[in-house]
C-alpha cells in the first residue's frame, strides 16, 4: 500500500514521433517532476546529451546491467534498447518526489505488472492524424524517409496497446495536450471528476487506424 508520503509514478506513451518526450520535459519543469532518465543502446541525436536526454550506453554495457537485475523496465525498439534503472526511481520516490517516465508500451506493461506500492497514472500520447505524425518524424533531425516509413508502418501496432493505459490524449496543439495531462493528474490526485471523453477517443482512434 503506497504511503502518503510517497511521490507518484506517471507515464506517458506514445507511437514514435507523437510527442510524449516534449510533454515529458514541460511537465518535469513546470511541476517539478523528476524524469525517469533511460539507458539505451541508440547514438544520440544531434540535440541529445548523454545523462540529460539519456545515458547512451553500448550493447555489451546494458546486457550487464540487465544481468544484474539493474532495470525496473527494459525493452527493444527499432533495433535498439531501452531501460529504466530502478535504483533513483524507487530513492525519488521514496522522498516524496513525483517521477516521470517516456516509456513505450513494453515497460508501461512490466512496471504495471511488478505491482509496486507506489500509485501509477499511465498516458498514451496520440498524433491528430497520421499526416501530421509524418511530417514530425520527416522534419526531426532524422530527415531519412526511410526511417520515417519505418516507424510508420509500426503505427497500427503501436496504437493497439492504448487500452491498457489510464488515458489517452491527443497531441495536436502542445500547450492544450499538457493542460490536460496536468488537469488529469490533478483529478487523480485529488480524486476528483474529469471530463475525460472515452467515446471521443475511440472514435479518434478508429479514424487514425481505419
Amino acid at each position: 500500500m503506497s504511503s502518503t508520503k510517497d511521490g507518484i509514478m506517471i507515464i506517458l506513451s506514445s507511437p514514435s514521433g507523437a510527442g510524449k518526450t516534449t510533454l515529458v520535459k514541460l511537465l518535469a519543469k513546470n511541476k517539478k517532476y523528476q524524469v525517469s532518465i533511460s539507458h539505451t543502446t541508440r547514438k544520440p541525436r544531434q540535440n541529445e546529451t548523454s545523462g540529460k536526454d539519456y545515458f547512451f550506453i553500448n550493447d555489451q554495457k546494458f546486457e550487464d546491467l540487465i544481468k544484474k537485475g539493474e532495470f525496473l523496465e527494459y525493452a527493444k525498439v527499432f533495433n535498439n534498447f531501452y531501460g529504466s534503472a530502478f535504483k533513483p526511481v524507487k530513492e525519488n520516490l521514496d522522498k516524496g518526489k513525483n517521477v516521470i517516465f517516456d516509456i513505450d508500451w513494453q515497460g508501461t506493461k512490466q512496471i504495471k505488472d511488478k505491482k509496486l506500492k507506489y500509485k501509477l497514472i499511465t498516458f498514451f500520447v496520440l498524433p491528430p492524424s497520421k499526416e501530421v505524425l509524418f511530417n514530425r518524424l520527416s522534419n526531426r533531425d532524422m530527415k531519412d524517409k526511410v526511417i520515417a516509413d519505418e516507424r510508420m508502418k509500426e503505427f497500427n501496432k503501436d496504437v493497439l496497446h492504448w487500452t491498457n493505459y489510464d488515458y489517452v490524449v491527443i497531441n495536436d496543439k502542445l500547450e492544450n495536450c499538457y493542460k490536460e495531462i496536468s488537469n488529469l493528474i490533478e483529478s487523480e490526485v485529488n480524486k476528483t471528476k474529469n471530463e475525460y471523453n472515452s467515446k471521443f477517443i475511440k472514435d479518434h482512434i478508429n479514424t487514425l487506424i481505419s
